[in-house]
């Protein structure tokens, strides 16, 4: 089998203050790797309406929200709905509430 060659990072002259690189080329920070999107994808997107953007980063909230909550259900079953309600809004925004 092959070894992947990461590729190098690209700058788009459309936008330039956006640094692209390829799922190739993950980043390793002290928490962990963040995978970062490939080429490909990142034209797709680059493409996107602002309407459209803002439906997936919707989905994705609406999608990280059903699997916090979740995950406290069964992390928690002591804790009534408000309980595990409260905790889900807390987390989600970083503790402001």
């Amino acid at each position: 089998m092959s070894r992947i060659e990461p590729k190098k990072a690209t700058i788009s002259p459309q936008e330039p203050w956006l640094e692209y690189r390829t799922m190739a080329t993950p980043r390793k920070t002290s928490i962990g790797v963040i995978e970062i999107i490939d080429d490909e994808m990142a034209r797709v997107l680059r493409f996107k309406t602002g309407p459209e953007r803002l439906r997936i980063a919707a989905g994705m909230f609406a999608s990280a929200r059903r699997m916090l909550l979740t995950y406290l259900k069964a992390e928690h079953p002591d804790w009534s709905e408000q309980q595990i309600q409260r905790e889900a809004a807390r987390r989600l925004s970083h503790g402001a509430i």
